[in-house]
């Protein structure tokens, strides 16, 4: 068996791949535990139990306490507080095989661990229903920011901000416009829901990151590998780091984006 990395960050990684260690630092998240009781809850020996917690207080994760009780440090704090990050992407390995997470900027990747308890949902008209569903649930607002314009939503999305339900949105130049878009907006008055203010929106060069959220819901699409975002599967969630990482998402290209040019936009297909 290797011996243990003496120095730098690998010692650290060194000790989270042990399954008892990383039980155990799980289990302190939560409560502080006494050995006996903590060899119980993750089925270990008192021998094994107590070899691993020295090990986890050597590397600075874990305190004893005078009364014999066993604590995660400051330090052991944050290093946990990472986990779920990786345990995220783990249980998502299959699907960041085929996709990336395209100009995300590190701060966001940093804060992936928000994805985690989302729902996966698959197949486009299953996904096209979610929205409908996120745009009738709505009572305040709807961002989104969207590389596609599915045609039979847009009457849909139209309804709400007519009944006050503010509209923000940021397109690509890209943007695959369906036939009849235009004609469409004309029949539901949107330039007259923009000059009231109830829809706002921007342009930037090109979506790899697709997200929708109201108050409540929140979804994303990440893209495939050749970068385009990919309709056939989407997390979807309705916690609130998740909710809270859409809207700091959408903000960030809010705030990096231009005008809205309607003559910019490729010609409906």
């Amino acid at each position: 068996m290797s011996e243990q990395p003496k120095v730098g960050a690998e010692s650290l990684f060194f000790e989270l791949a042990g399954e008892l260690r990383l039980s155990i630092l799980i289990r302190l998240t939560s409560n502080n535990y006494r050995l006996s009781k903590l060899a119980s809850e993750i089925d270990a020996t008192m021998q094994e139990a107590h070899r691993n917690v020295s090990r986890l207080i050597d590397s600075g994760l874990v305190y004893k306490y005078d009364d014999g009780e066993f604590a995660l440090t400051a330090y052991g704090n944050i290093i946990v507080s990472l986990i779920p990050g990786y345990a995220f992407l783990f249980s998502q390995k299959e699907y960041f095989l085929e996709h990336s997470l395209g100009d995300l900027p590190s701060k966001f990747i940093q804060r992936i661990s928000s994805f985690r308890g989302c729902e996966v949902v698959h197949g486009v008209m299953a996904i096209i229903q979610r929205w409908k569903n996120l745009y009738h649930e709505s009572s305040s607002y709807i961002n989104e920011i969207m590389a596609q314009v599915p045609l039979d939503l847009i009457e849909t999305l139209g309804t709400k901000v007519e009944d006050g339900v503010k509209f923000s949105y940021i397109f690509p130049r890209n943007a695959i416009i369906p036939r009849g878009r235009r004609k469409l907006l004309q029949k539901i008055g949107w330039h007259k829901l923009i000059a009231q203010g109830l829809v706002k929106r921007r342009m930037v060069e090109s979506v790899g990151v697709m997200t929708i959220f109201n108050e409540k819901h929140s979804c994303v699409i990440f893209p495939s590998l050749k970068g385009e975002p990919d309709l056939n599967v989407m997390f979807y969630g309705d916690s609130h780091l998740f909710h809270e990482w859409c809207e700091d998402y959408f903000s960030y290209q809010w705030e990096r984006a231009g005008p809205f040019e309607e003559s910019k936009l490729d010609h409906e297909i």
